[in-house]
């Protein structure tokens, strides 16, 4: 009986339960810091991965800094990679021909470049907060305890992105 209890998140149902308690969340984290879900669905899995390799290793009470540690340093690696995607997605951006009305087209275009540009700029603390707020529903003190900071942190992170998009915004 003593080996069960030591095997602790190596042991099939009590990950199985972890993994379902926190997968999603990870992966909504991810994509808040990446703007794209394949990305951000895919660096999940490898954390849990990366957690089942190493489960003897890590005790249960630090399975989940553990997964968010690996899928941070994770991004990172990513971050540099993306940035060369998206410079070049937008140089190939070229002509777009269809047969709605060109005006319409143009108008949209800017604007989703113009929020995109404003997020982007966000530092990646207001980003992150901003985005678990605004698309994921999360309330103050949740973010507040996925990130480890203080619930007044995550006040002022989501204000701060708040004051900058509507500034950036308003110049249309």
């Amino acid at each position: 009986m003593e080996k069960n209890a030591s095997k602790g998140i190596c042991e099939e149902n009590i990950f199985a339960a972890f993994f379902k308690a926190n997968a999603k969340s990870l992966t909504n984290y991810l994509y808040y810091k990446f703007g794209n879900a394949d990305q951000a669905h895919d660096i999940a899995q490898d954390a849990f991965i990366k957690l089942w390799e190493n489960c003897s290793n890590v005790p249960p009470e630090k399975a989940k800094s553990y997964v968010y540690t690996v899928a941070n340093n994770a991004s990172l690696n990513q971050i540099a990679h993306q940035k060369v995607v998206l410079a070049h997605a937008k140089n190939s951006a070229s002509n777009p021909s269809t047969a709605e009305s060109p005006e319409f087209i143009l108008e949209e275009a800017q604007f989703k470049t113009k929020l995109q540009d404003a997020i982007a700029n966000l530092s990646e603390a207001q980003r992150t907060a901003f985005l678990m707020n605004r698309i994921d529903g999360k309330k103050y003190a949740e973010i507040a305890e996925e990130l480890d900071i203080s619930v007044k942190a995550v006040e002022k992170r989501i204000h701060g992105a708040l004051v900058y998009l509507r500034k950036e915004i308003g110049k249309v």
